[in-house]
C-alpha cells in the first residue's frame, strides 16, 4: 500500500467539505437556471444547495443554523445570497443526490457484501418510551457494498419491521445496473432458497453462512454444498475455504457512514428519511473516492 496516495486522500476529504470551486461558474449556472422561468428567479445554484446539503449532513446542521451559515457566507462572499431556512430544505429535498452517481467508473466484475444495520428516526431520548410507554422505533439502511473499495453500490431504506431478505431482490437489482456482480456474501439472515435462487438467476456466486442447524439433503446444490463443508470443517474451516471474511467489509462501511453522520437520521417521515439517506450515501461515495 502506498501510504502517501491513503494520506492525500484523506486530506482532500477536508477540501471536500468546503470546496468553493462552484463559484467559478456560479453566474452563468444562474443564468442557465433561470433561462425561460417564469415568475420570480431562482438565486442558488444547484451546486450552491450541494454545497449547503454536505454542510447539512456531514455537521448535522438544523436548517435554521444553515440559513445562519449562508449570512455569515454571504459578508465573506457577497455574490452568495443568505437564504430563509424554508427556501434551503425546499431545495435540499428536491437534489436528486442518487448515492450511483458518485460511483467510479470502474467496469470490471466485483465482489459484494451484503447487510443492514439500524438508524434512530430522530434525536428524542428515551422520553418516548417514558411518558407513553412505547417502543421507539428505528429505521434501517441495507447496504451492498463493492468489498474491495468499499463503496456503496446498491442501498434501501426500510422501517424496522422488513426482514433483510424481503430487501435482497432489490439491492440485487440495483447493485446489478451499476456493476457486474461475480460474488455475494451475505450473513445467515440470508441463508435462504429463495436468496440461493436470486442469486443463481442473476448469475452471482452465494457465499451466505448456513444455520447451525442446516441440513446437507435439503435446498438449493450451492447451500448443500456450502452446509458440508461447515460441518466437515467447522465455523472456522468454512470461514477459510469459502474467503468469509470479506463480508466485514460491509460492516466497516457502516462503521464509517456512522462515524461520519452518526447513529441517527434528521428528517422524520419516511419519503425524507429515504432522501437524507441517498444524500449521505451519494456523499460518502464521494469520499471514499478520493482515496481510491
Amino acid at each position: 500500500m502506498d501510504w502517501r496516495i491513503v494520506d492525500e486522500g484523506l486530506i482532500r476529504r477536508g477540501e471536500l467539505l468546503l470546496s468553493l470551486d462552484f463559484l467559478e461558474g456560479y453566474g452563468l449556472e444562474l443564468n442557465i437556471l433561470n433561462n425561460g422561468k417564469v415568475g420570480r428567479p431562482f438565486k442558488l445554484t444547484e451546486s450552491y444547495i450541494m454545497f449547503l446539503a454536505i454542510v447539512r449532513y456531514l455537521f448535522s446542521m438544523p436548517y435554521r443554523q444553515l440559513e445562519g451559515f449562508t449570512r455569515a457566507l454571504n459578508r465573506l462572499i457577497p455574490k452568495l445570497p443568505s437564504v430563509d431556512y424554508s427556501w434551503i430544505r425546499r431545495r435540499i429535498l428536491r437534489l436528486d443526490l442518487s448515492p450511483y452517481k458518485s460511483l467510479s467508473k470502474y467496469d470490471g466484475p466485483i465482489a459484494i457484501a451484503v447487510d443492514s444495520s439500524g438508524v434512530r428516526v430522530h434525536k428524542c431520548g428515551g422520553w418516548i418510551e417514558r411518558v407513553y410507554g412505547k417502543k421507539k422505533r428505528y429505521i434501517k439502511i441495507h447496504f451492498a457494498v463493492d468489498v474491495r473499495t468499499k463503496e456503496i453500490v446498491s442501498m434501501d431504506v426500510t422501517t424496522d419491521d422488513i426482514h433483510d431478505s424481503k430487501v435482497l431482490p432489490r439491492l440485487m437489482i440495483d447493485a446489478s445496473r451499476n456493476r457486474s456482480i461475480a460474488e455475494a456474501y451475505m450473513d445467515g439472515a440470508y441463508d435462504s432458497s429463495n436468496s440461493y435462487t436470486i442469486l443463481r438467476s442473476m448469475g452471482v456466486k452465494p457465499i451466505i453462512k448456513p444455520r447451525r442447524n442446516s441440513r446437507m439433503d435439503s435446498g438449493p446444490p450451492e447451500r448443500r454444498s456450502s452446509v458440508m463443508i461447515l460441518k466437515t470443517l467447522g465455523e472456522g474451516g468454512w470461514s477459510r475455504v469459502m474467503c468469509y471474511g470479506r463480508r466485514w467489509s460491509v460492516e466497516t462501511s457502516f462503521s464509517t457512514f456512522k462515524r461520519l453522520y452518526g447513529e441517527y437520521c434528521m428528517a422524520r417521515s419516511m419519503e425524507n428519511i429515504a432522501r437524507e439517506m441517498m444524500a449521505k450515501a451519494y456523499i460518502y461515495n464521494m469520499i471514499i473516492n478520493l482515496k481510491n
